[in-house]
């Protein structure tokens, strides 16, 4: 857990009403045409059977648009669901590269906004209401670097920090897409549309990995599964808007940001194993409320520098949140939306997916934190991705018209 908890609300629109009235069996790994196949589970649905008398039901969400200025993968409430998969293009000559990598971005463009869509035309899409479908794609350092492209000087992939045992084949990639919704269902089917359609016009499987948030009530904090609240420090819009999104103007990366992504496995059983106010220390809040060791409210903003009558730090030295804290950072802040993660019993953990302005953040951060904090003996960063979120698309347009500028 690279920062202080993420939030699972986004801070610039309403909370997100959670699943309504339907209730998804996780179904098995998304499928991708190019290769990565298997086959979905049946998903049971309640209350929905043929004929049934819709009398005094409510009415059926509208479909979260896929246009505008900024993709809503990052601007939209945050989802129950994520699915995330990468991508690698062949390694040609620049212009070979250019033509191929527009190619993609208009294929994701279309399969993405249809699926998004009220009335997307893949029958196993229909009949549910709208998909409330969010994604965003984003432009790996490698890649942005190979052809030139108009990305944010800073973007550059991570440097290893003490500890890492990054899997390579779990992490990086030329483009990385985020799928969110209410069901593993929609992920599912939308997942195999995304990879039919890239790898058609020549996009090559990486990796892919699901993830899934707690049920919980609108408008509260879910739990990570060592059990704190996940989520109370995101930025405001007026903060967001000078530490999130790129600078108004910076060559048409104005409405873009960068995501950080790290896959973390977790020691469930051994830091349960921990006494409560160990947990709560290493931590830096309280397991039962969320409240900061130096607070009384789950929103009060941590006071790092607040000392016990003996001289001591309220919020040890060593705990995850003062470690993580913005006031290290001339108070920069990233938008936190991360999931948890299960793909068995001896691998489960954090999705960490944080956005800025300058990954330089992240990597300060993380040093810390591999330097002194309390969770480490808890914690191994497994797999790491970089990528620059590309400003969303016009109603006529396509993702990515300002790489070639």
């Amino acid at each position: 857990m690279p920062t202080e908890q993420g939030n699972a609300q986004d801070p610039f629109r309403p909370a997100a009403t959670g699943f309504g009235r339907r209730r998804a069996l996780l179904a098995a790994g998304a499928v991708l045409a190019a290769g990565v196949g298997a086959a979905a589970d049946e998903l049971a649905r309640d209350d929905r059977t043929a004929g049934r008398a819709t009398t005094g039901a409510p009415p059926a969400e509208a479909a979260i648009p896929f246009h505008g200025a900024r993709q809503a993968g990052v601007t939209a409430p945050q989802q129950p669901a994520t699915y995330l998969l990468s991508f690698d293009l062949p390694q040609t000559s620049a212009a070979t590269g250019r033509k191929a990598l527009r190619s993609v971005l208009g294929a994701l463009t279309s399969t993405l906004a249809t699926a998004a869509s009220d009335a997307p035309p893949d029958p196993r899409l229909q009949g549910g209401g709208a998909t409330r479908l969010t994604s965003l794609v984003g432009i790996g350092p490698a890649l942005a670097a190979r052809l030139d492209l108009n990305v944010p000087a800073s973007l550059e992939e991570l440097p290893p920090f003490p500890g890492d045992r990054l899997d390579p084949r779990r992490s990086n990639g030329d483009l990385l897409v985020q799928l969110c919704a209410a069901d593993r269902w929609t992920l599912t089917v939308v997942a195999e549309l995304v990879g039919g359609a890239a790898h058609a016009v020549g996009a090559v499987p990486r990796w892919t990995q699901s993830g899934f948030l707690p049920h919980t009530a609108p408008g509260t904090t879910p739990r990570n599964l060592f059990g704190s609240k996940d989520g109370t420090a995101n930025p405001d819009h007026a903060a967001a808007e000078q530490w999130v999104w790129g600078p108004p103007g910076a060559h048409g990366n104005g409405n873009g940001t960068v995501l950080v992504y790290r896959r973390i496995r977790m020691d469930v059983t051994g830091f349960a194993a921990l006494s409560e106010s160990r947990r709560d220390r290493a931590i830096g809040r309280r397991a039962r409320d969320g409240v900061a060791l130096s607070g009384t409210a789950e929103h009060d903003e941590p006071d790092i520098y607040a000392k016990n009558p003996d001289g001591s730090y309220v919020i040890p030295a060593t705990a995850h949140v003062r470690l993580a804290s913005p006031r290290f950072d001339g108070g920069a802040r990233m938008l936190r939306r991360s999931y948890s993660y299960d793909d068995g019993p001896t691998d489960r953990g954090l999705l960490f997916c944080a956005f800025m302005r300058d990954s330089a953040q992240f990597t300060r951060i993380q040093n810390r934190l591999a330097a002194r904090d309390a969770l480490t003996p808890f914690l191994q960063h497994r797999a790491s991705a970089v990528a620059y979120v590309l400003p969303g698309a016009a109603s006529a347009g396509t993702l990515g018209e300002q790489l070639w500028t």
